[in-house]
């Protein structure tokens, strides 16, 4: 279980100088965030720093050393290893982005992991971000999902699944990645393709359903998300229409796999309240053909959990390193 300490960067904390810990980071277009924990699961750092997306590989793996380096400072611990959630298609094995949206410039063949470790002289492993959130929410509190679906809903769409257990990557390390599953409207996604999931309930397309509805600049989902709460019936079909599409994709996810349970995180989910009526509805009159219930709830962790199950997936390879030595 991961045990938060009081929920601020801590400085000047009384602990021994041989001391270790383990750092998740979480590497995202404009803020690269970090957090340092204790081997007994106890947050004792965090913070975070711009991340320089437009100036390359080099650049970000520079800033991802450099707040570990800092965290590590602060705390007065010793590194033992270093997990990273980052965005874009990553070959969990090597630890190099193989995809990744034009917002990373050289990004996509980055070899992440070795230029971490290379600069931080630490074991590194590499999950995508998605796949790390749902890493993450499943470890806190006790969680003991073995069959689970995670989405991830913020300036785009993301999935990840558990599957007994296990996270599941596939053969392309792009499994779960329910937001780019077709039959949800006419809109053209920002991958070129239409009708994506992604097209209705990412946070940049809330913003633009809403913007087609009464004419003017796409607005920020938060200030589409607050014009609901205040009565206005366009923003309020514009959410539901994201939860009903959200629940759509999850019930097949759900029929396909045999899944009990979706977790949904990222900024939108922050408009549950606004969500959950179309969810509710859609799962009576959609339900998983097994007959048995799918739930779907929000995410527990709000913006640590990316950088939690990144210490899940490095403290996972450590076990098995110390197992093949004995």
């Amino acid at each position: 279980m991961i045990e938060q300490h009081d929920g601020t960067t801590m400085t000047g904390i009384d602990t021994p100088a041989a001391a270790t810990g383990i750092v998740g980071i979480d590497i995202g277009g404009t803020k690269i965030g970090g957090l340092l924990v204790s081997d007994a699961g106890v947050v004792l750092a965090r913070g975070s720093v711009p991340a320089p997306a437009s100036l390359g590989g080099a650049a970000m793996a520079d800033a991802a050393a450099g707040l570990a380096r800092d965290l590590a400072a602060r705390a007065d611990v010793y590194l033992t290893a270093v997990g990273v959630g980052a965005a874009g298609v990553i070959d969990h094995e090597t630890g190099t982005v193989r995809a990744a949206s034009a917002t990373f410039v050289d990004w996509a063949g980055f070899p992440l992991a070795d230029a971490l470790e290379s600069r931080l002289s630490v074991p590194v492993r590499v999950e995508n971000d998605v796949n790390a959130f749902l890493l993450g929410e499943v470890a806190a509190h006790d969680r003991s999902e073995h069959d689970v679906l995670g989405v991830m809903l913020g300036t785009g769409v993301g999935g990840a699944v558990i599957i007994d257990g296990e996270l599941r990557h596939g053969p392309h390390g792009a499994a779960g990645e329910i937001g780019h599953t077709p039959g949800y409207s006419d809109h053209v996604c920002t991958c070129g393709q239409t009708g994506h999931l992604e097209t209705l309930a990412s946070g940049t397309s809330i913003g633009r359903r809403y913007a087609e509805r009464v004419g003017g600049a796409a607005l920020d989902a938060r200030v589409v998300a607050e014009h609901a709460r205040a009565g206005d019936q366009h923003a309020i079909a514009v959410f539901r229409a994201a939860g009903r599409a959200l629940a759509l994709a999850c019930a097949s996810a759900a029929t396909l796999l045999d899944l009990p349970h979706a977790i949904v995180g990222g900024g939108v989910s922050s408009a549950w309240d606004l969500l959950e009526p179309a969810i509710e509805e859609t799962l009576r009159t959609d339900s998983p053909v097994s007959g048995l219930p799918l739930r779907i709830t929000p995410a527990r962790l709000g913006g640590d959990a990316v950088a939690l199950g990144a210490i899940e997936t490095a403290r996972r390879a450590l076990v098995l390193v110390d197992a093949g030595r004995t």
